[in-house]
């Protein structure tokens, strides 16, 4: 299996209609399904955190606030100063 395939798979499990129905245990799994879901925040723009808990609790509302925590600690997210913004672009900060 290749591993979009294996990505495939793995957001099949635990994806029903664009919604999380549950936060992977696995930490590989969960960092797969995290690497899709950071994906709706535009790189190098800040987000107030209201938004932030705003997109993420369209993918996961029992427990948007775990999705937050794990993107900023597997760092595909940073914060500072109640901003928030995706890693791997420009930010003035």
């Amino acid at each position: 299996m290749d591993l979009d395939q294996r990505r495939a798979r793995i957001l099949g499990a635990f994806l029903r209609d664009g919604r999380l129905t549950s936060i992977p245990a696995r930490a590989a799994k969960r960092q797969v399904v995290l690497e899709h879901i950071v994906t709706v925040f535009e790189p190098g723009v800040k987000f107030p955190e209201k938004e932030v808990d705003a997109a993420l609790r369209a993918f996961y509302e029992p427990d948007w606030v775990s999705l937050r925590r794990h993107l900023i600690d597997t760092g595909l997210m940073a914060r500072e100063a109640g901003l928030y913004w995706r890693t791997g672009g420009y930010v003035e900060v």
